[in-house]
C-alpha cells in the first residue's frame, strides 16, 4: 500500500493556529492505540520547552515541533505550489506511483 502522504514531503497546514504555513515533513508516527496518523512538519506546531540542566544536555528554553494530524495536512501541488489531493495509480509495469490531483505532475 501507498501512503498519501510520505516523509520529505512538502505540505500546508489547513487548518489550526498555524493555517496557511508550509514545510518538509520530517516523520511520521503511527499509533497502536490511536488509529489518526501524524506527523512532524518543519517549522509547524512549534512550542517552546523548558529543560533542566544535565550532565548530558545544557538547560533552558528550547523550541521544538510537535506533531500535527494527516488530516490537517495536504501536499504542495510541485507546478502550482497549491494545496491538492494526492491520487495513486498504477504504471504499465505494475509500479505505484503517487501524483498530484490538480495538475497530473508526478510526486516522488
Amino acid at each position: 500500500m501507498t501512503a498519501k502522504i510520505k516523509k520529505g514531503d512538502n505540505v500546508v497546514v489547513l487548518s489550526g493556529k498555524d493555517k496557511g504555513k508550509n514545510g518538509k515533513v520530517l516523520k511520521i508516527i503511527k499509533s497502536k492505540t490511536d488509529f489518526r496518523i501524524k506527523a512532524i512538519v518543519e517549522g509547524v506546531n512549534v512550542v517552546k520547552k523548558h529543560t533542566k540542566q544535565s550532565a548530558t544536555s545544557k538547560g533552558g528554553i528550547e523550541s521544538k515541533e510537535l506533531p500535527v494530524y494527516l488530516c490537517k495536512l495536504s501536499i504542495v501541488d510541485p507546478k502550482t505550489s497549491k494545496p491538492t489531493r494526492v491520487g495513486i495509480k498504477t504504471l504499465e509495469d505494475g509500479k505505484k506511483v503517487r501524483y498530484a490531483k490538480k495538475s497530473g505532475e508526478t510526486l516522488n
